[in-house]
């Protein structure tokens, strides 16, 4: 649905963007992520049509971007990180505005507003003027002009930036429910939201892909091995002792007592076995209880600052 070719955009002797290449499938939700100054946004704009790539290709459903422009954005929802609203319409009229510039007919326009204030629950606003709507209605606004005339390709920035935690719930649902209808590419400085809600991530910093797979594989590969943490019922030297002795386990560490008589402990085991598996047969094996067994995974956040503090050190 979206593939992107050796993209590069150099400004002077600057190449903001590097040669990056990388797929987005039909249905498929994309978060793309980088550091300030990493190319992201100038790669959104590119994307969009908004600016010209130096080089590169970029195609929207098959479409060149640069040589077919109009068709392209035909299959482009935009919500930039400020959305592009007029505060002294009301609801109603700014989509039907929008509805005007997208070329959508006369017969379908109505049910074309209706549809979308549906989906982003803004029917009640219709007649308020945007000016006088709250942060999180305007996003949802935003989000009904990208959406309106049903883009194949929905192109996200920084969907939830300045909303309050209840927003950022509703709007996050919102994008999920998007995303079985449209390709979805999500840009945000909040990584547990996307995390929540993308299928797979690509992270850019100095203008190149660092990292490109889902959270969890990503988590598994900068780990370089699986981590589980336990917590079973024996004092400490003789859970240390049961542990050690459990086959396929390579390294050990004691947490701490958190629980009167019981021991937590950080176990690790080659990235091709299953920890689970080897943990609970040998804990049952020495007929020790084994209360908590909590897989320990890097976060998002923590696979963003590796990738890009490793690419620091290069």
């Amino acid at each position: 649905m979206i593939e992107v070719k050796n993209l590069t955009k150099i400004y002077g002797q600057h190449h903001a963007v590097d040669g990056i290449s990388f797929k987005v499938e039909e249905g498929e939700i994309l978060g793309f992520l980088g550091p300030n100054g990493a190319g992201k946004t100038t790669t959104m704009n590119i994307l969009t049509g908004y600016i010209s790539a130096t080089s590169g290709e970029v195609l929207i459903n098959g479409i060149d971007v640069l040589d077919r422009p109009e068709e392209a954005k035909r299959n482009i929802g935009y919500l930039p990180e400020f959305p592009p609203l007029y505060m002294d319409m009301t609801v109603s009229e700014y989509l039907d505005f929008v509805s005007k510039i997208k070329n959508i007919s006369d017969v379908e326009r109505h049910e074309a507003i209706e549809a979308v204030m549906a989906v982003t629950r803004i029917e009640d606003m219709k007649n308020r003027l945007v000016g006088n709507l709250s942060k999180g209605y305007k996003q949802r606004v935003g989000l009904a002009q990208a959406i309106l005339g049903t883009p194949k390709v929905l192109i996200l920035d920084e969907p939830t930036v300045g909303l309050d935690p209840k927003q950022i719930i509703e709007i996050r649902n919102l994008i999920k429910n998007l995303g079985k209808k449209h390709t979805v590419i999500l840009s945000s400085h909040i990584l547990s939201e996307v995390s929540a809600v993308c299928d797979r991530v690509v992270i850019i910093n100095k203008g190149s892909i660092v990292a490109s797979d889902t959270p969890d594989n990503l988590s598994k590969q900068l780990q370089g091995a699986n981590k589980l943490q336990i917590r079973v019922a024996a004092p400490e030297k003789q859970a240390m002792r049961i542990v050690r002795d459990i086959p396929g386990i390579t390294n050990v560490q004691y947490q701490a007592e958190k629980e009167k008589g019981t021991s937590d402990i950080i176990v690790e085991s080659a990235e091709d076995v299953d920890i689970r598996k080897i943990v609970f047969n040998g804990m049952a094996k020495a007929n020790c209880p084994l209360l908590i067994m909590r897989p320990l995974e890097l976060s998002l956040e923590d696979i963003f600052l590796k990738v890009t503090h490793l690419d620091k050190e290069v």
